[in-house]
């Protein structure tokens, strides 16, 4: 991270926090692409929900007509209609659930993208402020934690509604003065319900955090550099520890968050399910005060509709309680949807062609922290004509590495502009910047695929001749052939089964596949031995010949013949000319090149030391487990 940016953290909701009803609404609007399909559903649920009431009639029938006047015929009909109701019930309550679950996981499919298109548009300040662990948890735990939700919630919402109104109404057919004992203490269930929903809200909260510490504590050190580290240090049994204090904290909130309001829902069910016995008793101490009697079919009827009352309501009850859980959920995604994006494209994005690739920094100022009363970069004009070498050299902290960052729009200027060939890097479309412009930095980066995954990411039409010709351009191909697989070799995590400087020749290599006029090398040779740096140095030259070269130089002996030199001192220009012309003045440029005479390779071998394998150019070597290579050290940007 720079030293000037200040710490990300995500955006606090109080006073504009968005209410449930209109965070509800944003959520409807999820489904909002499929509502024919919720329609069916909608129509699946009304129907089985109408199928299901017609049981009890049925049952009454029997009870009271077909089998005290022993009609056998209307018998059989009845109990075959108790079965198809059976049959039909279930029917619609399969093909509800596969629609209703397909379109739930295309919610979560469309959340999912949301959230990684998103990221993928955020500015680079973002990533180097936020946990990596913190990112991975809001996409893989928080939406995987609404699953439930968006998948099966919805639909059981709608399905126990309509059965719970459909009964009531069936009810109040058969005796509305059961039905009023019957529905007495719901408002009690509603009230209790809603307490253990708000309970479990706030946990669920708590444990979604927890998760992602706990998830950002996995990603960090159990990655191949955290395992180094640790081991390097003797810290794994205090990683230990730590990790295990934080699955002790996540394992009480997770207890605590499916026993909040237990006691309250139990006592729910054990009422609900005494009430058959109350209407028994209501029954009969209205036929004692001479009121109506009732029939032996209506009443087990009526009791059997009040049962199957029972299951509905307890589930809706339920179901709001998941409701206000999930609301915790979905708030932390909206947290990252609503993120603001502040490098975007123009609405209307000049398009380049092959750009001949003539940079300009024109009177160009740079902050990291808006409210800063000093700038990280400030008064840069510079031209670099197309085809030619600019070398920005400086001491650490002096903004050479901010400078670069500028032309492909990692970061955009705070005061004047860039262009390239005259048009204002910020007015291009994405596309044709990044074709224009190709980094390597000085951290490579490499995914857990094979060479050739890798070298195609930049390119990924590119021909197996055309990955090879570009391996042979990066000094890499000889050693790449010499492994047993080739270039179907697994490079491992962020390539640790290839050393500092066979990875920086990789990135050379997808480099020169992609092939831009102009060429961003942000200390490339920084982090690896002197022996190893002659190797990678003649790749550089041959991917820089013929493009606009920007080199942020760390040793000064490998850019004496660039056409330009800018040292910058404090993030504004001190010197510039040729090697020549900087020593001959004898200033800036000439005292550091007097500290890098005396101490020729202190940086690498410092940074990196040499390879134990021996010289890199002695003969090609098989990749070895991970963590072999000798790997290049993370340094922060200049």
């Amino acid at each position: 991270m720079h030293r000037d940016e200040p710490d990300w953290t995500p955006p606090r909701r109080e006073k504009d926090e968005p209410q449930p009803p209109a965070q509800i609404r944003r959520i409807l609007r999820l489904f909002r692409p499929y509502r024919g399909r919720l329609a069916v559903v909608g129509l699946l649920v009304g129907a089985s929900s109408l199928v299901s009431v017609a049981s009890p009639f049925l049952l009454r029938e029997i009870l009271d007509v077909a089998i005290p006047e022993q009609r056998t015929g209307l018998l059989s009909l009845l109990a075959l209609g108790m079965i198809a109701t059976a049959v039909l019930t279930s029917v619609f309550n399969v093909l509800q659930t596969l629609i209703s679950t397909t379109v739930g996981q295309h919610v979560m499919h469309d959340l999912r993208t949301g959230v990684y298109a998103k990221l993928q548009r955020m500015p680079l300040a973002f990533f180097t402020r936020t946990r990596t662990g913190e990112v991975q948890s809001r996409i893989a735990n928080d939406i995987g934690g609404m699953q439930a939700t968006v998948t099966s919630t919805a639909t059981s919402l709608v399905s126990n509604l309509t059965s719970v109104v459909a009964t009531i109404v069936a009810m109040l057919v058969l005796d509305w003065r059961l039905t009023l004992v019957s529905l007495l203490l719901m408002p009690l269930f509603v009230w209790i319900s809603r307490r253990v929903g708000r309970e479990r809200k706030k946990i669920a909260t708590r444990r979604q955090k927890q998760m992602a510490a706990m998830s950002a504590m996995v990603t960090e050190s159990l990655s191949v550099s955290g395992i180094l580290l640790g081991r390097t240090m003797g810290r794994a049994d205090s990683l230990t520890r730590s990790f295990s204090e934080e699955s002790e904290r996540l394992a009480d909130l997770e207890i605590r968050s499916n026993m909040a309001g237990r006691w309250r829902m139990s006592v729910i069910g054990i009422i609900m399910a005494a009430i058959p016995a109350l209407l028994y008793w209501a029954a009969g101490l209205l036929l004692h005060l001479g009121g109506p009697a009732f029939s032996i079919g209506t009443l087990v009827a009526f009791v059997t509709l009040q049962q199957g009352l029972l299951r509905p309501t307890v589930s809706l009850l339920s179901t709001g309680v998941q409701v206000q859980t999930s609301l915790a959920l979905f708030q932390r995604i909206f947290e990252y949807l609503d993120l603001p994006v502040d490098i975007t494209e123009p609405a209307r994005p000049v398009r380049l062609g092959r750009a001949r690739g003539e940079v300009r920094f024109e009177d160009v100022s740079f902050s990291y922290d808006p409210d800063s009363a000093t700038p990280t970069l400030g008064g840069i004009d510079l031209t670099v004509p197309a085809g030619s070498s600019l070398a920005v050299v400086g001491a650490t902290g002096s903004g050479k590495s901010t400078l670069s960052y500028l032309v492909p729009r990692l970061y955009d200027v705070t005061g004047g502009r860039v262009t390239i060939d005259g048009v204002d890097v910020r007015e291009l479309d994405f596309d044709s910047l990044a074709r224009t412009v190709g980094v390597v930095s000085q951290e490579t980066y490499l995914f857990h695929a094979s060479v050739a995954d890798n070298l195609r990411f930049a390119r990924p039409g590119a021909t197996d001749a055309e990955i090879e010709a570009a391996a042979r351009a990066a000094q890499i191909h000889e050693h790449i052939a010499s492994l047993p697989e080739g270039y179907d070799t697994l490079v491992g995590e962020r390539g640790y089964r290839f050393s500092g400087g066979e990875k920086q020749r990789l990135a050379l290599a997808r480099t020169i596949l992609r092939d831009p006029p102009v060429l961003i090398l942000d200390e490339a040779t920084s982090a690896l031995d002197t022996r190893t740096e002659q190797a990678v140095q003649r790749a550089v030259d041959a991917l820089a010949a013929g493009r606009t070269t920007l080199t942020i130089a760390h040793r000064l002996s490998t850019i004496r013949d660039a056409d330009q030199i800018v040292v910058l001192d404090g993030g504004r220009i001190a010197e510039r000319g040729t090697h020549d012309e900087l020593i001959a003045r004898d200033g800036r440029y000439a005292a550091l090149l007097r500290r890098d005479a005396v101490l020729p390779d202190s940086a690498g071998s410092r940074a990196a030391g040499p390879d134990p394998a021996g010289p890199e150019t002695a003969g090609p070597k098989t990749a070895g487990p991970a963590g072999s290579g000798p790997g290049a050290v993370e340094t922060a940007p200049a």
